[in-house]
């Protein structure tokens, strides 16, 4: 029976977090948080009511106002901000090239930290995102970066993409990518930095199952090393 650990899987956009964290919180029965859908929620909440996307005090009395459910679905969890299904529509380019502006507010941070933070509480729990295993979860009994080269994280967003239907060209994904690490790996409160016990898993070369096989073997590998403490 494995321990109800927490495990946090960070990294940069499109690196894979959310695929593998979602497969591997599956197969050891754990719960799974997706942070980034989180903030793609409140992004889409803000512009859906003409809020400055970096007005720090009305994205913070926003916050008050909306809950962020995430449902069980098939072929992938649901998300709800109060009634309001918004799994589809918080995937939008629109969304994906302005949420890292609304994530480095305080207000948003700190809201959706504490949020992240209680329901992780109890354990059992995979949580990905970009600051999981240095501001939201630092005591994680296992921590993973997760990282792929600029052009390997393009093309799978193009595919995601011709799969929901948008049509975006492949050198402006690359363009955005870039621009959303340099903005992620800048900003001044829990910017995208590897911590320092995270392992690191370079996911270019791998297929999703390999990305998968090497984090549930790190997963096996502390808690033994645990058991023998």
């Amino acid at each position: 029976m494995m321990d109800k650990i927490q495990i946090a899987i960070d990294g940069p956009a499109s690196a894979g977090k959310s695929t593998v964290a979602k497969i591997v919180a599956n197969k050891l029965h754990f719960i799974y948080c997706d942070t980034g859908a989180m903030y793609r929620a409140v992004t889409y909440a803000a512009i859906k009511k003409n809020i400055k996307l970096d007005d720090d005090q009305a994205l913070g009395e926003l916050l008050k106002n909306i809950d962020i459910k995430f449902v069980p679905g098939k072929p992938e969890q649901r998300v709800f901000i109060n009634e309001e299904e918004v799994t589809r529509a918080i995937r939008t380019p629109e969304i994906t090239n302005n949420v890292s502006l609304v994530s480095a507010q305080p207000s948003v941070r700190k809201a959706l930290t504490q949020r992240q933070q209680e329901i992780a509480a109890e354990g059992g729990i995979v949580m990905d995102g970009r600051d999981i295993g240095t501001t939201v979860l630092p005591n994680a009994q296992v921590k993973i970066f997760l990282v792929a080269s600029v052009h390997e994280r393009a093309v799978r967003r193009f595919k995601e993409n011709q799969e929901k239907g948008i049509d975006t060209p492949l050198a402006t994904l690359e363009k955005e990518i870039e621009e959303r690490d340099y903005k992620d790996s800048h900003r001044e409160i829990s910017p995208l930095v590897k911590a320092d016990d995270a392992i690191l898993v370079d996911t270019t070369s791998l297929d999703i199952d390999g990305v998968v096989e090497r984090i549930l073997e790190i997963v096996k590998q502390n808690t033994k090393a645990s058991e023998n403490q």
